[in-house]
């Protein structure tokens, strides 16, 4: 059976991806009380985390498919934090080439350790080369981003809530410098997200948990199956989680049969913790919603 601490916030408002019709007027006009508000009822019915995701510029020609508004995580989820004290903070993702892996330690285990060890990293390699290249990363930082990516998960795990880090790699190589604050976790979440089979590959080889999104339900059973039968996933110490969601609207109050099936179906193809859009057309009717989703017997 399913419960809230399986469950994740794709909070409402952050980020305007897909059509405009997909997002009510409220959450196009979000508010800081709004925000507050709905992570405060996560954390109070004990919803597993909430997700901000990273941009820093989006070309106008690609804001139809992609949105154009990308609230900055590392202040959301901080001003999140303090209004919270159990739900975990998730990126989901930033983009491992826009920092350097010992910028993402200090930033995000400052984060972990004014919200007590509550940071999950959602990470991914990107896509958007308009983007890389706006902040001077183009050429071998985008054609080479999977190797690159790779080091830096390899180099954050080395980092993240170590005073003075140390780590030698292909591209990222460092030592002798003092990391203070540093994060509470030494061993902080990583989640990686992505649609392809080497993301896939890159949370089995190098990560805690795989949060894929735009795949159906085929296409997310036929790769599951086809990382089990790896020899990396023979070699994990730790089950993979996996971290699922519907890219339509679930509505637990209008239709809670429809949600629990949807729901149901998503834990039955491996998920472990599921993350959830709700239709919702208020602050008010989306907090009662999970406040519904909370009370579903799945």
């Amino acid at each position: 059976m399913t419960s809230p601490a399986h469950y994740g916030i794709l909070t409402p408002g952050l980020s305007l991806a897909g059509p405009p019709e997909f997002h009510e007027q409220w959450e196009r006009d979000i508010t800081p009380a709004d925000l507050v508000a709905i992570a405060e009822a996560g954390d109070r019915l004990g919803y597993d985390h909430l997700c901000c995701s990273e941009h820093v510029g989006i070309p106008p020609e690609v804001e139809a498919v992609r949105g154009g508004r990308y609230y900055d995580p590392l202040s959301t989820l901080g001003f999140l934090a303090a209004r919270t004290s159990r739900i975990r903070l998730t990126t989901y993702v930033l983009v491992l080439g826009y920092s350097h892996p010992l910028e993402i330690a200090k930033r995000y285990g400052t984060l972990d350790r004014l919200s007590g060890g509550r940071v999950v990293l959602g990470l991914g390699v990107g896509s958007l080369k308009q983007e890389f290249d706006l902040l001077g990363l183009g050429g071998a930082e985008f054609s080479e981003r999977g190797a690159r990516g790779d080091d830096a998960l390899r180099a954050i795990r080395a980092s993240f809530g170590r005073r003075l880090p140390e780590y030698h790699g292909e591209f990222y190589d460092f030592s002798d410098f003092i990391i203070d604050p540093c994060g509470v976790q030494q061993h902080v979440p990583f989640w990686i997200g992505g649609r392809s089979r080497r993301s896939l590959r890159r949370a089995v080889e190098l990560a805690d948990g795989w949060m894929p999104f735009g795949l159906s339900a085929e296409e997310l059973t036929a790769m599951i199956a086809a990382a089990k039968a790896t020899p990396a996933w023979e070699a994990r110490t730790a089950p993979l989680e996996l971290v699922l969601r519907h890219e339509r609207r679930i509505d637990p109050i209008g239709e809670p049969g429809k949600a629990a099936g949807t729901i149901g179906g998503f834990f039955a193809l491996g998920a472990t913790r599921f993350s959830v859009y709700l239709a919702a057309k208020s602050r008010a009717h989306y907090i009662e919603q999970l406040e519904a989703l909370a009370a579903l017997k799945i």
